[in-house]
């Protein structure tokens, strides 16, 4: 059907329906007879591509194609897309018939650019183009299907030639131009400007500038127009040239042919009056951009036609936006759709543009997407919301679940709860049997917080406390109206609007909450479910945490019953202490003493109980008293340890203990020291050098086999003793070694290695406010120790203790010792020994009450032991007397009756001395007492001298 490559109406009208339904392809399929084959009419197709057309030239009448199904069903037909038959899967083909009153002459067929079928408009647009088609086809009968009737109404469309001279202005043409244009055979005399008084005068520009333009650039010249007929009738023409150089090389001659398109443009106002009711607006626009046409929804979106016809889309105010120009320039270079949103500035609403390359150009649809986009963006926004709400419920879910403590309980509710309903102050209370009741707070002043016990009885708080209902007021009008007299009370607080809600558990309220907001709110029924729901989660948390804060304070204070309250204050050390608890608040079982013994010595213990929980606390308490009351035996540190062992031994298989004990006597300097299996201690001598002591350590308690060994050292004067738990050197970020040489590198680091300045002179009382002063400097040093090995995030699951002893040597001129002889004679000399040494030392109100003691001590030694005999004075914050024998016979208090003559000795003794006391040496015994210094301080400060008493 070549016949129709010159018939223009009817490729302008495939093409203009390729355009107008957003189409990437339009083709004409005609009939071979009723019942025959469809043929495709190459002349009569728009954007083909050639292996395609090939495909498609010929279409049987039963195939399942969309041109032969809208035949058969004389309806329009949709198809999807499949491979091979469109150029890709995605696209839709729409058949529609072409239909006059006497039969079907063919099918239209357009591959559209989308999947889906034709909506309503477009379908109707496809309708009034098949119309137009076939009205150009048919010429009015349903008969005039073949070839030779279209090759007859091709021959009734004229088509005129003209011949234009461009340097004389004389233009030539044949008689089919005067045909076209209406005008009578010698009506037109040669000239241009007699044509160009036929055109519209309204066309006439854009006539004359299209000319200019191919004159200038020598491209074609391709104008549409209407022209104004001698008879006054308005027709439109089409017309098309080319330029020919003249020798000179310029432009010398243009050569083209007219055409009428009268019924064409006819054909296009059909589909334009579909076009111009749109319900979406609708622009063509040209190749530079420019806009061609605009329908009336268009109109009303961006102004009237006429101050939009001629203008570059993008250069409209109303819709203005960068990117516009670079879409419509890239839809054009890469024959793709795209799209944009812009927002008027006129009406301030959001318009979609969708926009289209077409062969010429661009179609623009806008679409109005406000209440779209504000549907979107608002469910987005309560989507988001739902999803920050859902995060904030997991993660308020998980911090309740891992707080502890009733305080842990305010800080997750403030941190997650207050930011998930955007309130600014919260108060809860907890409550429990028999104890007041706890108030916590977060966002209100303090003053406010103490005046809370004194509100008004007649206050919703409370109320929900007595009946369970949580109760909602959303400003300090609604307040005042339901509660007359608490605003003012409330206002103190600064918040406008409150939710009271009771924390129940199993039905009974075990505190309250309040949530507070800076300005008056009404919550929705939504949000007062959601606080009514997290006040259930608060309440079983609170509950919990109460529980363990009750625990833990009852576990506290058995930990410190346990342990030393007062460490005593004593000539020979001073000392200081420091006890952290497991991180998980369980109690422990490390511990440490500071035992006072005779003769101014003094036993140093720290241990640890292996695990935690209150057996090992109990198991502690059981060892601390044991090591007190074989240490008030004066047992050496070997035998106390043998004792130990057999205790805790005795415990179970599952109890084992480490202890470190040590005894330091000032007369010497020596300091004697075993181990069961415990870290060895530290010493940090007057000149800062740190060294750990060489101690044999035998296995923990419960697992050694006696005998312990022992380690005997000096300590030079001003030396510190650090003994401490492996809690206190082990972390989970360091092994047990690592964690002692950091220990050592602390205490050269922070010591204080400058022992204080020992009074001089005749006599160097006990004085307790430089005793004092020195144990806050130590106890300054076991704080930093701490945190320099165990800051807060390092503290692990097991407790740790720490012990420092600064020791104090005896001054010699303190200290007198005398051998006596054996036999009667010796009691005159210990008498004679101890009137001049207490005359030296300025004690004459001492010297009869110590000649008593030491003639009764050494008669009992000549009559009951044997020697070698000792006597020695100690002058320290008691007189000491001490008679040593080498007897391990050991000294009886006991009841003499009225008629006997001897057994009243020891019973003078306990009268006489404010204590005394036996120990066992390594080469016998020694019997002492201790009497109080006339003018010196009390004998007892701290823990008792192991003895007896009056």
């Amino acid at each position: 059907m070549g016949e129709h490559a010159e018939n223009a109406p009817l490729r302008s009208a495939v093409r203009e329906t390729v355009t107008a339904a957003d189409a990437l392809i339009g083709m004409v399929y005609l009939c071979d007879g009723p019942g025959g084959r469809l043929r495709l009419q190459p002349a009569l197709t728009s954007a083909i591509p050639e292996g395609l057309r090939l495909r498609l030239e010929e279409v049987g009448a039963e195939t399942e194609v969309a041109a032969a199904r809208a035949i058969q069903e004389r309806a329009v037909v949709w198809l999807p897309g499949s491979p091979g038959r469109t150029p890709a899967p995605h696209t839709g083909v729409v058949g529609v018939p072409l239909s006059q009153e006497g039969g079907t002459l063919g099918a239209l067929s357009v591959v559209t650019r989308r999947p889906g079928p034709p909506t309503g408009a477009e379908r109707d647009l496809l309708d009034v183009a098949a119309r137009w088609i076939a009205d150009l086809l048919g010429a009015g009968s349903a008969d005039r299907h073949t070839a030779s009737d279209f090759r007859a109404a091709r021959d009734a469309v004229p088509v005129g030639a003209w011949d234009w001279n461009i340097r004389t202005g004389d233009i030539v043409w044949d008689d089919e131009m005067a045909l076209v244009l209406g005008l009578p055979p010698d009506y037109f005399d040669g000239r241009i400007e007699t044509w160009r008084a036929l055109v519209h005068p309204e066309d006439l520009p854009a006539v004359v500038t299209k000319a200019e333009q191919s004159l200038r650039k020598g491209g074609e010249y391709s104008v549409r127009h209407r022209v104004l007929r001698p008879d006054g009738t308005v027709g439109w023409v089409e017309a098309r040239g080319r330029i020919t150089e003249g020798d000179d090389g310029l432009p010398a001659r243009m050569v083209g042919r007219l055409w009428e398109t009268t019924e064409t443009r006819a054909a296009m106002d059909s589909v334009g009056r579909a076009l111009q009711h749109m319900s979406d607006g609708f622009l063509a626009v040209d190749s530079d951009g420019r806009v061609m046409y605009v329908n009336e929804r268009a109109q009303m979106l961006l102004g009237p036609s006429d101050d939009l016809i001629g203008r570059v889309l993008w250069e409209l105010s109303a819709v203005a936006v960068p990117a516009l120009a670079a879409r419509c320039r890239g839809a054009m270079a890469d024959r793709v759709a795209t799209g944009l949103d812009v927002r008027s500035p006129t009406d301030r609403r959001s318009y979609h543009l969708r926009i289209i390359p077409v062969p010429d150009g661009l179609t623009v649809y806008l679409t109005d997407v406000t209440d779209k986009r504000e549907t979107q963006a608002r469910r987005a926004a309560e989507e988001r919301a739902a999803a920050e709400r859902t995060t904030r419920i997991g993660g308020l879910t998980r911090a309740l679940a891992e707080a502890l403590t009733v305080q842990d309980v305010i800080n997750a509710v403030a941190e997650r709860m207050l930011p998930l309903v955007g309130a600014s102050g919260l108060i809860v209370q907890a409550s429990g049997p028999g104890a007041a009741p706890t108030i916590q707070s977060v966002g209100y002043p303090r003053s406010y917080i103490d005046r809370l016990p004194d509100r008004p009885e007649h206050n919703p708080f409370d109320q929900a406390l007595r009946d369970g209902v949580p109760r909602f007021i959303g400003s300090p009008q609604e307040l005042e109206a339901r509660y007359p007299g608490l605003a003012d009370f409330a206002s103190l607080g600064g918040k406008h609007s409150w939710a009271f809600l009771p924390l129940m558990v199993s039905g009974h309220v075990v505190g309250g909450c309040v949530i507070s907001f800076d300005e008056p709110r009404h919550l929705e029924d939504t949000e007062r479910g959601l606080l009514i729901a997290l006040s259930g989660l608060i309440a079983q948390t609170l509950e919990r945490a109460r529980l363990y804060d009750a625990e833990h304070h009852r576990a506290q204070e058995l930990q410190r019953g346990l342990l030393p309250r007062v460490l005593p204050l004593l000539p020979a050390v001073t000392t200081a202490a420091r006890y952290l608890p497991a991180s998980e608040g369980m109690l422990g079982g490390d511990w440490y003493d500071v035992i006072a013994l005779s003769g101014d010595r003094v036993a140093l213990v720290i241990g640890d109980v292996m695990g935690h929980g209150l057996s090992e606390a109990a198991t502690m308490g059981r060892l601390r008293t044991a090591v007190h009351t074989l240490a008030g035996l004066e047992l050496p540190p070997d035998e106390l340890f043998a004792h130990l062992n057999d205790l805790v031994s005795d415990l179970g298989d599952d109890f084992y203990a480490t202890c470190l004990y040590a005894v330091y006597d000032p007369a010497t300097g020596s300091c004697t020291v075993s181990s069961a299996g415990h870290p060895p201690p530290a010493v940090v001598a007057p000149d800062g050098t740190v060294r750990l002591l060489d101690v044999t350590a035998d296995p923990p308690l419960g697992a050694a086999d006696p005998p312990f060994e022992t380690t005997q050292l000096v300590l030079p004067e001003g030396s510190l003793l650090v003994l401490y738990t492996d809690g206190f050197i082990e972390s989970a970020r360091r092994d047990i070694d690592t964690g002692i040489v950091q220990l050592a590198t602390a205490l050269a680091t922070v010591a204080d290695v400058a022992p204080p300045a020992r009074a001089t002179g005749p006599w160097a009382p006990f004085d307790v406010k430089a005793r004092t002063d020195e144990a806050g400097r130590l106890d300054r040093l076991c704080g930093s120790l701490t945190a320099a090995l165990l800051p807060e995030g390092e503290r692990t699951g097991d407790d740790a203790a720490v012990l420092v002893a600064r020791v104090h040597a005896l001054r010699p001129e303190d200290i007198a010792v005398w051998t006596l002889p054996d036999g009667p004679v010796a009691a005159g000399q210990a008498r004679s020994h101890i009137r001049s040494r207490l005359a030296e030392w300025h004690l004459d109100e001492l010297v009869m009450t110590t000649e008593l003691l030491a003639s009764e001590l050494v008669g009992n030694v000549v009559r009951h032991a044997r020697g070698p005999l000792q006597l020695r004075l100690v002058r320290s914050r008691t007189l000491i007397c001490e008679v040593s024998d080498g007897s391990l016979t050991t000294p009886r208090v006991r009841r003499a009756q009225d008629t006997d003559e001897g057994g009243r000795g020891l019973q003078l003794v306990a009268a006489l001395s404010q204590r005394w006391g036996v120990r066992y040496t390594l080469d016998g015994k020694c019997i002492w007492t201790e009497q109080p210094l006339p003018a010196g301080p009390p004998a007892h400060d701290g823990a008792p001298v192991r003895g007896s008493r009056r």
